[in-house]
């Protein structure tokens, strides 16, 4: 990889700081605006008891976190217990999804995805648990906040946590054990569009000698009702005459379970020594029934079918070993090795038969996955502490995964992609060496500095027998600048710099070739462009990017933060999945087939509110109302897409959080809420195709009363006001246009817990 000169962002900061300026009080004085009105205002939850002694230690707790983000030179945001346990979320994705600048998907409200920085899509945002790289195939969602000791989000990449975060990162810290007993016990039941879902999470924490440990599982079934419709349209694009309209309805009834277990035990070794294992089990299991039904308004060919079912299984189990040892080698040096082993399988099975309006069966499908991921890591760091606040770090990393997968489909009890092999195989080797210095050089300032080489292989399939198995080697130095000037020493202003390089490597999966069949439409005959078969690319090349990061940052001095932060990235081999009509050796006619491919260069660019504070420290003699709020704007362009709209894939324009706790004085009582916003925008994928997500508007509250120090009783809402979710596509080729347009339902989720401490 050739080195991308750094691009001059004062043109953005100008901008930025101007918009700021504007911004910063709508952002602070819109909730106070609220209460002022006399609105039903939520409030600042003392999760852990009810008398005023715990009242405080809760404060003391915020303020460790704000203070521990202000100490850091590298730009980062601490989120400690308090703010985890603040709305009693059962799964980590809905406690992520209230946090500065992060997004969950991009589908429907409620529904989750996977955590995302900046806006940016999957892959962006580099994931870490206990400071490791998850494992291909794990999901978040399988850590309940009771196993979370901490949240860590960097917005720019370090030479420590590694260079594969062109978004950001985020860090989940487990939680380590007391010394003394203690069992953590939850108990509930959710209810959304009349079905029940019971949930148990327990953690135990304990101490035995030289040994502490903390045991956590939870256990939890989910049943939820899905219903859409989908209109199709095609439009003959010189006499703008619609040609064919199609409407299709959909539900489905979805059960999902699962158990989760992880543990962390650590044994003092004396001498500074400490020996810790991790070992952690997911399994989740996944059944649904589906029906369709289509029908034709406008069109001169008969529709495809009449009614549809469906059924689908899969089935996922990962297993996790982590090994950390800590020790100190003399002359002040300490050392850090640790190494991980990983192994996931999952299964699935898809079936889906059409039916004639007599109901007479038209067609068959049956699709099935076998895939299993393996990996290895080993990583060691030395660190030492010199005079004043000067550290050196520096260590090395070895990374190993494999998968492999298994597939077949059929469609009327054929195969119609006989000749690719069932068996495929993707690799990638990971080798990295680092070296940082982090320097508090005087009173005003402190620098953090690094670099960082990587190196790696990916190995892809391209499906089919004979075939030669492609190979790519790329290797990238990342060098890495952050700096802090704090004006007045004593003072609680401070700016912060970075300037940084990452990337981001493709995904196992994207490097297989061997296609994946819409089960809309027979192999034999034409598909649409809204409904394309799907296959990987195993000659994709890693994205490069260079970026820029400017923050103003206030501690509050009770605690609290008030922060601007400007960002800028340019991409270069950007990867994007684009549909397009090929001659596929599948099929006698020509197919659309949906495919990543490395398009060229592209710009991302942004700025970052974000307020966090309670309203009597702004307002003097107003009640204590704790508020949270973040916005978040951003700009891309993809250059070799045309205008409007050609920003990076699924890339908001903006998203809002706006949140607020209070609790009763003379009750035990405290109510809280939260609003989440992503306002609608298109994203031009291609001169000919676009793609449009609607509006995600998400209002959640709770209210928590607290009976002792060790039984409280939580009421969660998620999602108040449903409201259904709107998306669309279309794509112009062969002088037509087909537009689909999707409708999905939503729910409001009710949930009940009742939280004991042992």
């Amino acid at each position: 990889m050739r080195p991308v000169q750094t691009p001059s962002c004062s043109s953005i900061c100008v901008r930025g700081v101007a918009l700021a300026r504007g911004l910063v009080p709508v952002l602070l004085l819109g909730p106070a605006a609220l209460f002022a009105q006399g609105a039903p205002g939520p409030a600042a939850a003392a999760a852990a008891a009810s008398a005023p002694t715990q009242t405080i230690e809760v404060t003391a707790t915020r303020q460790a976190d704000a203070e521990q983000r202000r100490q850091s030179t590298a730009a980062k945001i601490v989120i400690g217990r308090e703010e985890i346990d603040r709305f009693g979320d059962s799964t980590l994705g809905e406690v992520l999804k209230r946090l500065p600048g992060i997004t969950l998907g991009s589908g429907p409200p409620g529904r989750g995805g996977p955590p995302r920085m900046r806006g940016l899509g999957a892959g962006y945002t580099q994931l870490l648990i206990d400071g490791q790289r998850v494992p291909p195939g794990f999901s978040l969602e399988s850590l309940t906040p009771e196993q979370v000791e901490r949240i860590e989000i960097l917005r720019a990449p370090t030479a420590e946590t590694g260079a594969r975060a062109i978004g950001g990162t985020i860090n989940i810290i487990t939680r380590e054990g007391f010394r003394r007993r203690l069992n953590d016990l939850r108990v509930g039941a959710a209810y959304e569009g009349g079905e029940w879902t019971p949930g148990l999470f327990w953690t135990h924490n304990n101490s035995a000698g030289d040994l502490t440990y903390t045991l956590s599982g939870s256990l939890f079934r989910n049943r939820r009702a899905n219903a859409g419709r989908t209109v199709t349209t095609e439009t003959d694009i010189a006499g703008d005459t619609l040609l064919r309209e199609q409407a299709e309805s959909n539900a489905s009834r979805e059960t999902r379970a699962g158990l989760n277990f992880t543990s962390r035990l650590q044994w003092r070794l004396g001498a500074g020594s400490t020996l810790m294992l991790m070992p952690s089990v997911f399994h989740s299991q996944n059944d649904a029934d589906r029906r369709w039904v289509l029908t034709q308004p406008v069109g001169s060919s008969a529709p495809e079918y009449a009614t549809a079912s469906g059924t689908g299984d899969s089935r996922f189990t990962a297993a996790r070993l982590n090994l950390q040892w800590r020790g100190l080698l003399g002359d002040g040096l300490r050392t850090e090795v640790n190494g991980a082993l990983g192994n996931s399988q999952g299964r699935s099975s898809n079936r889906r038969a059409e039916q004639a309006g007599d109901g007479a069966v038209l067609r068959t499908v049956h699709d099935q996955s076998r895939t299993r991921d393996r990996s290895a890591t080993v990583s060691g760091k030395v660190s030492k502490l010199l005079d004043g606040d000067h550290s050196l770090v520096s260590g090395f990393e070895v990374e190993s995964l494999r998968r492999s997968e298994l597939r077949s489909s059929e469609q009327d009890a054929q195969n119609p992609l006989a000749e690719f092999e069932g068996d495929l195989q993707a690799s990638s080797l990971r080798l990295a060496l680092y070296a940082q210095d982090e320097w508090a050089l005087n009173p005003n300032w402190a620098v953090h500095a690094g670099l960082r080489w990587e190196s790696v292989r990916t190995r892809g399939d391209g499906g089919l027998a004979g075939a030669d198995v492609p190979d790519n080697r790329s290797s990238v130095w990342t060098p890495l600048l952050h700096a802090v000037w704090k004006p007045v020493p004593d003072a609680r202003d401070q700016v912060r710099f970075s300037l940084t390089r990452s990337y981001k490597s493709p995904s196992l999966q994207n490097l297989v070739a061997r296609p994946w069949l819409t089960g809309r439409y027979p192999a034999a005959v034409a598909n649409t462009a809204t409904s394309p078969d799907r296959a990987g690319n195993p000659l994709l090349r890693p994205e490069l990017a260079t970026g820029i990061d400017v923050a103003l940052e206030r501690y509050l001095k009770d605690g609290g933060v008030l922060s601007v932060n400007l960002f800028h990235r340019r991409l270069k081999d950007y990867i994007r999945n684009t549909t397009e009509l090929e001659t596929v050796s599948w099929s006698p006619v020509q197919r659309y087939v949906n495919r990543p491919k490395n398009l060229g260069g592209a710009v991302t660019q942004g700025i970052e509110l974000e307020a966090k504070f309670r309203l009597d420290q702004l307002v003097p003699g107003a009640p204590p109302v704790e508020l949270r709020n973040n916005l978040s704007l951003f700009r891309s362009r993809v250059h070799q897409v045309p205008g409007p709209d050609n920003r990076l894939d699924e890339q908001p324009r903006a998203t809002a959080n706006v949140g607020a706790d209070y609790r009763l004085r003379g009750m035990p009582l405290t109510l809280g809420g939260s609003l989440n916003l992503t306002p609608s925008y298109r994203t031009r994928l291609s001169e000919g195709q676009w793609r449009e997500a609607g509006e995600r508007r998400q209002f959640d509250a709770y209210a928590l009363w607290v009976f002792n120090p060790a039984v409280q009783l939580r009421l969660l809402a998620s999602n108040l006001g449903a409201a259904d979710y709107r998306n669309a596509g279309a794509v112009a080729a062969a002088g037509l246009r087909t537009q689909a347009v999707s409708t999905t339902s939503t729910e409001t989720n009710w949930q009940l817990r009742l939280e004991l401490k042992l």
